[in-house]
C-alpha cells in the first residue's frame, strides 16, 4: 500500500508552508481538492489513513484528522467507520476554488446595460474621487491606526464565544430588551445628559442610515426642510431623494440664525430642520445657549421637528462640553442622531437614534426592512466594552492624541497662513474651518496640491460669492504628517496666487 499511486501523490505533490497565516490543514485540503479535480485522485479511491498522512507529511495526527474533516465537510471525501476515507463520486463538474485575473479580463459576456428602463437619481451621484497622492485632507475622520488591534482581537473572540448569540440569531423577532440597548441607554444618559429609556433608542449601521430612516418617516415630496446655508452634502442628498424642498438659513458666529426663521416662515410651513448644534457642519461653530432655547420654543410653536446630528460628540477637549439640544427638549421636538465607538474600526462603530417612543416604534419597522439581521456580534462586543468602561477609556486616550494634533495644526497655521486665512480653534471635533482671505480659486488650489502629492477632495471645498474655505480634517494625520501637509498646502497656495498675479 505504501508504494501505491495515492501514497506517491501525497509524498510528491502535497506542499505547505507553516510560516504563513493560513492553517496547514486548509493548505493541504486545498491541494487534495485540486488533485481530485485533476483526476490524479479518482472517485472511490481510498486515501491513506490519518497515521500514514501524519508520517508522509511529517505533521501531527490531529492535523491529519482536521484535513479529512475539512474535505468531508465540503463533500470531497466520504469517511466510513472502520473502513477508511474515500474520494467521493463527482456528480457534477466541480469548479476550481480560485479564479484568475486573466480569466476575468478575457470574458466577453458581461452585460453593461439593462434591457429595461429604470429611474436614475442625480441626487445620489457619487462623490468618490481617485488619487495617487500620498497625503489627503478629509472632512474630519478618526485615525484608524489608533484602533487597539490586540485588545480588539480579544474582545471580538470573547463576543463570538457567547452562547447567547445563537439563541438571538434563532429568535430574531424576539421583542425583549437586549442588554446592548440597556447598556447603550445608560451610557448615553450618563455622557449626554439624557433621560431616555431603551424604548427611545434604535441602533443602526451609520448616521446616514439613521437619517435615511428618519427622513422616510417625516418627509413627503415638497415638504420644506431647513438647513444651514453651508450644510452636510450627504444629508442634503438624503433629503433631496425624499423629494423635500430644501431651503437654507444663514449662520453667523453664534450658529444658525433662529430669528431669520421666525421672520421669514409661517406656522405650519416647515416640516423639519436639520442642525449640528454642538459643532456645525462644516464650520464647527456651536449654537449659542440663547439660540438653542429660542429654537426649541420656535419648533414647539411652529410644530416642526428638529433633527440634531451630533456626529462627533465623542471628541470633546473641554472638561464641561455643551450638552446636546435633545437633552433640554421637554416637548418631544428633537430627533437625535449620533455615533458610538468612533475609536474602533468603522465596521464596528454604530449609529443610533434617540427620539420619542412612538417615532422609534415606527422607525423599527423601517430598520427591520433594511437590516433584519443586524450585527449581534457588534452589539455583544460594544455592550461589554461599555459595561467594562473600555469605550470611555479608549475615547479619553485618543482625545489626548487628537487634542495635541489640533494644537500642532493651529501652530502650523499661525506660522504659514496667518496673513492669508482665518480660523477658530474648535473646542472639539476633528476638523478646523479654514477661511481664505482674500478669496482664491479652491479648484486651482486642489489641482496644484495634487501635483505636490496632496489630495483635497471636492467635498471639503466650499466656495461661493460669500465663502472661500476648506474643512480641514486633522484627526487622521500625525504631527509629522501635519507638518508635511501644511508645507504642501502653502506651496500650492503660492503657486495659485503667483499665477493669478502673472495673469
Amino acid at each position: 500500500m505504501k508504494d501505491s499511486p495515492v501514497f506517491e501523490i501525497f509524498r510528491t505533490k502535497i506542499r505547505f508552508n507553516k510560516s504563513v497565516a493560513q492553517p496547514v490543514y486548509t493548505q493541504v485540503a486545498e491541494q487534495i481538492i485540486k488533485a481530485i479535480q485533476r483526476n490524479d485522485l479518482s472517485a472511490a479511491a481510498k486515501l491513506p489513513g490519518t497515521r500514514a498522512v501524519s508520517s508522509l507529511l511529517k505533521i501531527h495526527r490531529n492535523t491529519a484528522v482536521a484535513i479529512y474533516d475539512e474535505l468531508a465537510a465540503q463533500g470531497w471525501v466520504t469517511i466510513l467507520p472502520n473502513k477508511g476515507t474515500f474520494v467521493a463520486p463527482l456528480k457534477v463538474k466541480q469548479h476550481k476554488l480560485k479564479a484568475y485575473s486573466h480569466q476575468l479580463n478575457s470574458t466577453k459576456t458581461a452585460i453593461k446595460k439593462t434591457g429595461f428602463a429604470f429611474q436614475k437619481s442625480f441626487h445620489l451621484a457619487s462623490t468618490l474621487q481617485k488619487t495617487a497622492a500620498k497625503y489627503t485632507i478629509n472632512d474630519g475622520k478618526p485615525d484608524l491606526r489608533l484602533h487597539p488591534v490586540n485588545e480588539f482581537t480579544r474582545w471580538y473572540s470573547a463576543a463570538m464565544k457567547r452562547k447567547t448569540l445563537i439563541k438571538k440569531w434563532n429568535r430574531p423577532l424576539e421583542t425583549s430588551l437586549s442588554i446592548f440597548k440597556i447598556q447603550l441607554c445608560n451610557y448615553l444618559n450618563t455622557t449626554r445628559g439624557f433621560t431616555s429609556r431603551p424604548a427611545n433608542i434604535i441602533s443602526t449601521r451609520s448616521t446616514e442610515m439613521s437619517l435615511y430612516i428618519v427622513s422616510q418617516l417625516l418627509i413627503k415630496p415638497k415638504d420644506v426642510v431647513l438647513v444651514g446655508n453651508l450644510s452636510n452634502y450627504a444629508a442634503n442628498m438624503i433629503f433631496q431623494q425624499t423629494g423635500a424642498q430644501i431651503e437654507t438659513i444663514p449662520t453667523d458666529k453664534y450658529g444658525l440664525d433662529v430669528n431669520f426663521i421666525a421672520e421669514n416662515y409661517k406656522k405650519g410651513s416647515i416640516r423639519c430642520l436639520y442642525i449640528c448644534a454642538n459643532r456645525d457642519y462644516p464650520t464647527t461653530i456651536s449654537l449659542s445657549t440663547k439660540r438653542r432655547l429660542a429654537l426649541l420654543k420656535l419648533a414647539k410653536n411652529y410644530g416642526f421637528a428638529i433633527i440634531e446630528d451630533d456626529y462627533d460628540y465623542d471628541f470633546q477637549y473641554n472638561n464641561t462640553p455643551t450638552k446636546p439640544l435633545a437633552s433640554i427638549d421637554t416637548n418631544g421636538m428633537v430627533i437625535y442622531l449620533g455615533k458610538l465607538g468612533q475609536s474602533l474600526f468603522p465596521s464596528f462603530q454604530t449609529g443610533f437614534v434617540i427620539a420619542p417612543e412612538n417615532l422609534i416604534t415606527e422607525a423599527k419597522n423601517y430598520l427591520y426592512l433594511l437590516d433584519e439581521q443586524g450585527d449581534l456580534i457588534q452589539e455583544q462586543m460594544l455592550s461589554e466594552l461599555i459595561n467594562e468602561g473600555e469605550i470611555h477609556r479608549l475615547m479619553n486616550k485618543n482625545i489626548v492624541t487628537y487634542k495635541k494634533r489640533r494644537d500642532v495644526l493651529a501652530q502650523l497655521l499661525q506660522t504659514h497662513f496667518s496673513k492669508i486665512a482665518s480660523w477658530q480653534i474648535p473646542n472639539g471635533g476633528l476638523a478646523i474651518w479654514l477661511n481664505f482671505q482674500p478669496k482664491i480659486s479652491l479648484i486651482k488650489l486642489a489641482t496644484a496640491a495634487e501635483k505636490n502629492n496632496l489630495f483635497l477632495p471636492k467635498t471639503i471645498l466650499y466656495q461661493d460669492k460669500n465663502t472661500c474655505a476648506i474643512r480641514f480634517g486633522f484627526g487622521h494625520l500625525t504631527v509629522e504628517e501635519l507638518e508635511n501637509v501644511i508645507q504642501k498646502l502653502k506651496a500650492a497656495y503660492l503657486e495659485v496666487t503667483t499665477k493669478d498675479l502673472q495673469a
